[in-house]
């Protein structure tokens, strides 16, 4: 059985390359993404369509209610269960999302930090200064890493807060459990150009589709206090209903969000995993790669 990733920033192309990479080699899929995981968010997400989620199995789509939230463990068994009916099935697996450090948090290790999300009460703080809280919290582990690891000094802190221990006793205690088997990584690449062009696209027809009245329907159910409210698309229809800005405000935020996250989502997919295989939308030449 193999089983490999397709990452890269939102916008990329990926579930389209996955959908058709896993037509080829005889796989599932398993979506790696925050929103996905989610009932009732189907626009925010970008979630497949319904022909697409008939056309090849997937797993890690529709699991969670959006009063639940998603963390690294959430994910860690989800793909454990995809893996034991693709070997049942004699499948391969394609992994594909844009929540690439929950990847890294698989293929790293966990430890024991299922309940603990990558959230923090210092959310709203730089991350310089959430750094130097971090440098006097634990220097010894601050030390270890770069003051532009963002996800690790969030990591950090948050271990912090669910634990009570700094993070270098906490991963004495508790350390990693290596992930079982091996994930080959491709990281797919599209001109900025054309994915800014892309991100605009998506942010209309996310609009025009009712992103809105998905919106209110899911604050009106749940409340603005569930996870999802903090995702690119919803806390931004949060400013909308308070009145805060427009219908044009609304979808330049959004886009201008996105494109942000983009930046930030190919910054961590080159520097956070080893070994990665940079890739553009030439299926042939993937097949090769894999090969």
């Amino acid at each position: 059985m193999k089983i490999l990733a397709i990452i890269g920033a939102t916008c990329s192309g990926k579930s389209a390359l996955a959908l058709n990479l896993a037509s080829k080699i005889n796989a599932y899929i398993f979506s790696i993404d925050s929103l996905s995981i989610y009932k009732e968010i189907n626009i925010a997400s970008a979630k497949p369509t319904k022909a697409e989620l008939d056309s090849i199995k997937h797993f890690a789509i529709d699991v969670l209610s959006p009063v639940e939230s998603v963390n690294a463990g959430v994910f860690i068994r989800l793909l454990d269960n995809a893996i034991t009916e693709c070997k049942k099935d004699s499948k391969n697996l394609v992994i594909v999302g844009g929540s690439s450090f929950y990847l890294k948090s698989i293929i790293q290790g966990l430890s024991n930090i299922d309940s603990i999300n990558i959230e923090s009460k210092f959310i709203n703080k730089s991350l310089s200064e959430k750094y130097v809280i971090l440098q006097n919290l634990d220097s010894i582990f601050a030390a270890k890493i770069s003051q532009n690891d963002t996800y690790r000094i969030n990591k950090a802190l948050s271990i912090f807060e669910a634990t009570g221990k700094i993070p270098s006793v906490y991963f004495k205690e508790n350390p990693p459990k290596p992930f079982p088997h091996k994930i080959d990584i491709y990281n797919l690449q599209i001109p900025r150009d054309v994915l800014i062009e892309r991100i605009n696209k998506r942010t209309k027809s996310m609009i025009k589709q009712g992103l809105i009245d998905e919106a209110k329907y899911i604050l009106e159910s749940y409340g603005d206090s569930i996870q999802p409210f903090k995702s690119i698309g919803l806390k931004e229809c949060l400013l909308y209903f308070k009145g805060q800005i427009n219908l044009s405000e609304l979808e330049s935020m959004i886009a201008i969000h996105t494109r942000q996250l983009a930046k930030r989502q190919s910054t961590f997919n080159k520097t956070q995993f080893e070994n990665i295989v940079q890739i553009d939308s030439n299926i042939e030449s993937i097949l090769k790669k894999i090969t």
